[in-house]
């Protein structure tokens, strides 16, 4: 026993007997979380780690989505067709939904960050491999690995800036953390696939590897250590869709994705049947930018009422689809939707992170890498299902799409109140 609370003739050990009560019931009012337990109370937003967060979120990103408006140049370099040199983006997928649980499962109890510049460090390594490599093979293989080290880092991204960041401020904490993803669609893939049209695609694989490396160096200096999950806290894989809220909150997820992720790829396609003069790369950038308001407005609101914004969020996407389908031949109409849909889809990663951490507790980057993987998922069947609806009908199919989808999120989120999307945290 520690001398300090040892009976004394002053009555001193009294005085800090009942400090220690107090402090003791104050601290069981607070959830036992490893998010919370790692920041100091009364401490300062960390925004110098959360930035390099951030720029690694830019970073993968840019990184997954950047083949895609660069398919003649690589297929080219590579000496090889179109739909071959397409198997960039989905190899790179499969490696997110194929080895980031097994990743994070893994590393889970290590400490954070070793696991973040290890990771890092990785994806420094193959994208710099496929800024160089003249074999299809070779290239497809070292996507797979990126796609890899891309789901450990988002699978940790959301806990880790939880654990640096005093609990009141966590969830503006991850919307700093997430602000690289609305910036990667909005300037990082269009300036990649222009340097990449301009030059060459190798540089823009290698303006990658350069930013990578920046953030390395950065994540090293500027970003805090936190610990691992501890041992006796970390359950089976499996079990964690047990967790009550985790399996609702990925169900939400998979049908808001889907509906997002199949209008963004096939929307050439919605804007041919719409008969609309705006081009897609102004489209996409009227996104891009709105999707930077939805993330700011999410910061400001989702530490106070994190319910209410993922309802306002659904519900503002869902009008969009209505807007998108009803003013399909009105230029001010689809601009005006493109901005609620950015508006309404900016926070959906900070919101949908926030709700799956709280609810995983300390099994959050477990939970975080299921969201990781649904996301993913979303994106490779929204590419199947997107390709054969407007196969079989036109563009104007996809608002159809995006509107029913959404209100089926919208009814799972209003009528999942206690352990999903509660309303008081």
């Amino acid at each position: 026993m520690n001398s300090e609370t040892m009976p004394s003739d002053n009555g001193s050990a009294d005085s800090t007997a009942a400090t220690a009560q107090g402090k003791l019931a104050h601290d069981k009012t607070v959830p036992s979380s490893p998010d919370i337990q790692a920041a100091p109370a009364g401490r300062r937003l960390p925004l110098p780690a959360l930035l390099v967060m951030a720029l690694m979120g830019f970073i993968l990103i840019a990184t997954e989505t950047m083949p895609a408006g660069l398919l003649p140049q690589i297929a080219a370099g590579l000496s090889v067709a179109e739909g071959t040199a397409g198997q960039l983006v989905s190899t790179y997928a499969l490696g997110t939904v194929v080895l980031t649980i097994p990743a994070i499962a893994l590393t889970r109890g290590m400490r954070r960050k070793p696991v973040f510049l290890i990771g890092i460090l990785g994806f420094l390594l193959v994208n710099t491999i496929a800024a160089f490599s003249h074999d299809i093979w070779l290239t497809l293989a070292v996507r797979f690995a990126a796609g890899a080290f891309s789901g450990l880092l988002w699978g940790m991204l959301a806990g880790y800036a939880r654990r640096i960041t005093a609990p009141e401020m966590a969830g503006r904490a991850l919307a700093i953390a997430s602000i690289g993803t609305p910036l990667g669609l909005a300037v990082g893939t269009p300036f990649g696939s222009w340097l990449g049209s301009t030059f060459d695609w190798r540089w823009s694989f290698g303006a990658l590897s350069l930013l990578t490396l920046a953030a390395l160096v950065l994540a090293w200096m500027l970003v805090p250590d936190a610990p691992g999950q501890r041992a006796e806290s970390q359950i089976p894989m499996l079990k964690v869709f047990a967790i009550p809220g985790v399996s609702v909150i990925l169900l939400v997820i998979f049908a808001w994705m889907l509906a997002h992720n199949t209008f963004y790829t096939y929307i050439a396609a919605y804007l041919r049947s719409a008969k609309n003069v705006l081009a897609v790369d102004v489209a996409l950038v009227i996104f891009g930018l709105s999707a930077l308001i939805g993330l700011w407005i999410t910061g400001m609101v989702i530490d106070r009422a994190p319910r209410l914004l993922v309802l306002a969020s659904l519900s503002t996407f869902l009008t969009a689809g209505v807007v998108f389908f009803s003013g399909a031949h009105s230029i001010v109409a689809i601009v005006m939707a493109l901005i609620l849909w950015g508006v309404a889809f900016g926070g959906a990663a900070p919101q949908l992170q926030t709700f799956i951490s709280e609810a995983g507790g300390e099994n959050a980057d477990v939970a975080n890498s299921l969201l990781g993987v649904a996301f993913n998922v979303a994106i490779f069947f929204a590419g199947v299902l997107g390709a054969v609806l407007i196969s079989s009908f036109d563009g104007m199919v996809l608002p159809v799409l995006m509107i029913g989808l959404a209100a089926a999120a919208l009814a799972v989120v209003f009528t999942a109140r206690r352990a999903a999307f509660p309303s008081h945290r």
